[in-house]
């Protein structure tokens, strides 16, 4: 399956999806990430908020918060993409593409050991990971690559392989509602 027939593939599944049943999978999906070393070792977690069908990660920030990590979430400027620090998730309206984004510019986010929470539409075992084709995550990971990476995602966005491509950046640990899949990145 090529990447544009992959995308619309998970979208239609996506779109399918209950409220109740997007709030199970979260739910468990942050019960797993907070068992992780990489998460109770994280002082500081680079999350995203949730759009279209996402997996929620508002509990999982906020709960960062209440555990005394610093949260931080994407802004789009043009082409680039940036953390900012966020200590009220609320103070937020859509921005790219819709999506929610921090109303401040600033401060500017600046931890280089920060988590993480990479989104995508499809991910395989290895931590291949096709994103929804705007290569910002990519291009963020090509300029700060010493990150920890963790994919949230469905049982249905998880696939053997993937047809990913070099500039493709992988992520450390996928997550998904049915297991963790170990990824060798």
């Amino acid at each position: 399956m090529d990447k544009k027939t992959l995308r619309g593939f998970v979208r239609e599944k996506k779109r399918r999806l209950s409220p109740r049943e997007i709030a199970k999978a979260s739910e468990i999906l942050g019960d797993m990430l907070r068992q992780t070393p990489v998460y109770r070792q994280a002082r500081a977690i680079y999350g995203y908020l949730p759009y279209n069908q996402e997996v929620n990660t508002l509990p999982i920030l906020r709960r960062a918060l209440q555990d005394g990590k610093r949260v931080a979430v994407p802004k789009v400027y043009g082409g680039e993409m940036r953390f900012l620090w966020i200590a009220d998730l609320e103070r937020v309206a859509p921005g790219y593409c819709g999506i929610p984004e921090p109303i401040a510019d600033e401060p500017l986010a600046d931890d280089p050991t920060a988590l993480v929470l990479t989104p995508g539409l499809a991910f395989d075992a290895s931590g291949g990971r096709i994103g929804y084709g705007g290569g910002f995550y990519d291009k963020f990971f090509a300029l700060e690559p010493g990150h920890p990476t963790v994919a949230l995602c469905y049982d249905f966005q998880l696939f053997d392989t993937l047809p990913v491509e070099r500039f493709d950046v992988p992520v450390d640990l996928v997550l998904h509602a049915g297991g963790e899949a170990h990824c060798t990145t």
